[in-house]
């Protein structure tokens, strides 16, 4: 069994995988809070259904708070504090879709999804988590 020290560098192909990988969640995350921010008919809309109400000043300030999270994840000094913010909004979102019975796959879990994809990018291209995260 090995372990994983800070004297390991993370290899490049880790690094590239793990920026690939959130790079993506960032892309994802910055047009969800883009829409919001707007917000756009679809975003007032779905808030309705989901019990939210279609208030624009309450799509704004998610945008918000979702850019926030994710610039806060996207630099390298805050990326650890970013994730765990971001796991927070997720978990909140999953719960949303809980209450109103969502199906699973597309809806619910895609929380889940993205927060796995938040984690996961961060662990390849960060040793620091590796090193406190071991996979064993």
């Amino acid at each position: 069994m090995s372990t994983i020290t800070l004297d390991r560098p993370v290899s490049r192909a880790e690094s590239w995988s793990g920026r690939f990988l959130s790079g993506l969640v960032i892309l994802f995350l910055l047009f969800d809070g883009a829409i919001k921010l707007i917000p756009l008919d679809v975003v007032t809309q779905t808030m309705d259904q989901m019990g939210y109400g279609a208030s624009d000043s309450t799509a704004r300030a998610l945008g918000f708070i979702t850019i926030i999270c994710t610039v806060l994840y996207a630099l390298p000094q805050t990326s650890l504090f970013g994730a765990i913010l971001l796991t927070g909004y997720l978990g909140g979102a999953i719960a949303s879709h809980v209450r109103i019975g969502s199906p699973l796959f597309s809806h619910l879990l895609f929380g889940l999804y993205l927060g796995l994809m938040v984690w996961g990018g961060l662990w390849l291209r960060d040793r620091r988590l590796r090193a406190l995260l071991p996979l064993r």
